[in-house]
């Protein structure tokens, strides 16, 4: 909606993240950190599934399709499945991904502060929107990590890096993630699924994909998810092309509510923002 060259995806964003794990993973083994070949393959394994509960259009859709089920949730039971698939090839990987691990760095790596997935998105998103101000020094700062009473620090030399780091953040979000034109985008968005699912839990047939579909006609809990694995299956069917398919069909739709927020959003006739002091 912003930044027209900013058209990577998560599946980029997850082989990322899994490439910079072993940046670092080999890494901390130059520094004598004792790190087996099953814990390697497990670490860059965690980061490269810890995604995959995501919906489409990730975090803007997270409340609205599946209120009160968090996306780790989610992946968690994607990894449990692929789990029993590979016959228990990702037992470690998963104690790494749900901080059961002895060894809380590798955890760290996944999911912290400072973790492999911020390095990747930030680094990532910096330069496919072109907005210098997110710029990091990724290989300065996994070339500072290093690892006390097993968990994951950084060497006094490093703490600029991690300052420009911090500083970096907060200024993609302030200029990218939270820019004007994309909150009103993902308001407006968030509002048509949530018309969506109360006109079909009211009985009104809805155009959609099957599997969505399935998600607008009802709730479905984290429980069912666990017991029901054809669910996973559903959920896993969808992406964005689902709900762009979907708004497209819901601009003729009977529901007026419904048709001008699909016509809106593909016309890019999007909500203003007003401010007020």
């Amino acid at each position: 909606m912003v930044y027209p060259g900013a058209m990577h995806t998560r599946f980029q964003h997850a082989l990322g993240a899994m490439h910079l794990m072993g940046r670092a993973l080999e890494n901390l083994r130059n520094k004598k950190i004792d790190i087996s070949a099953e814990e390697m393959e497990a670490a860059q394994l965690a980061v490269l599934l810890h995604d995959i509960g995501h919906g489409p259009f990730s975090h803007a859709l997270e409340e609205s399709l599946l209120p009160a089920i968090e996306h780790e949730s989610l992946s968690y039971l994607f990894m449990n499945e692929l789990n029993k698939e590979f016959n228990g090839a990702l037992d470690l990987t998963l104690k790494i991904f749900r901080n059961s691990y002895k060894r809380k760095f590798f955890h760290q790596l996944v999911s912290s502060q400072l973790d492999m997935d911020r390095l990747d998105y930030l680094k990532r998103d910096c330069f496919f929107t072109g907005v210098e101000e997110g710029t990091i020094g990724v290989d300065r700062i996994i070339a500072m990590l290093t690892v006390h009473h097993n968990e994951l620090v950084v060497e006094e030399k490093g703490i600029y890096s991690i300052e420009n780091f911090i500083t970096a953040r907060r200024l993609m979000y302030w200029q990218v993630y939270l820019h004007k034109t994309s909150v009103a985008a993902e308001r407006m968005l968030v509002n048509l699924i949530t018309r969506a699912k109360y006109l079909a839990h009211s009985g009104q047939s809805i155009a959609a994909s099957e599997s969505l579909k399935l998600f607008l006609e009802r709730p479905v809990s984290f429980d069912e998810f666990k017991v029901k694995p054809e669910l996973l299956g559903h959920f896993g069917n969808l992406d964005d092309n689902d709900i762009w398919g979907a708004i497209k069909f819901w601009q003729n739709d009977s529901d007026k509510i419904l048709s001008t927020l699909s016509k809106m959003l593909i016309e890019r006739k999007l909500f203003r923002i007003k401010f007020s002091t």
